[in-house]
């Protein structure tokens, strides 16, 4: 979750929201994104995303199965549809985010059933430092 962390830092200091994100297999880093939708134009150049364009272009595949996805704030139902799509095994992530976060706090869609894939979601990881980059992020643009 450190290197995730220096992931959103580095988001921050492009003017990006401050989301890092990175996907291992093992021990091993796969995959690594930080948010982008400004520079790029784009309104999916999520971190997750980043990340697992990442991933799929190294392993010369878009399945993902057995990976971990690190990253500093709670997917949102994107980012969550795209990890699913992708096989991935598990999410672990910092903050919670109240206003479109897809793993509990605004819905809670790893554990509809109605969905084939399961995933294993551990929230909460480092939230402090990671709801602290967000706050020290908009404080002043409010």
């Amino acid at each position: 979750m450190q290197r995730a962390l220096g992931l959103a830092r580095r988001a921050a200091g492009e003017g990006e929201v401050p989301v890092g994100a990175l996907l291992v297999a093992g021990a091993d880093v796969i995959g690594e994104g930080w948010n982008k939708p400004i520079a790029t134009h784009d309104p999916t150049a999520h971190a997750e995303i980043l990340a697992l364009r990442d991933a799929a272009q190294r392993r010369r595949n878009y399945r993902l199965e057995g990976t971990t996805l690190y990253v500093t704030l709670e997917p949102c139902a994107m980012c969550l549809g795209a990890v699913l799509n992708a096989r991935v095994s598990r999410i672990v992530f910092g903050a919670w985010d109240q206003k479109a976060g897809a793993c509990g706090s605004v819905i809670d869609l790893p554990r509809e059933p109605k969905l084939a894939h399961g995933i294993d979601v551990f929230g909460g990881v480092c939230s402090g430092e990671s709801a602290g980059l967000l706050r020290d992020f908009f404080e002043p643009r409010r």
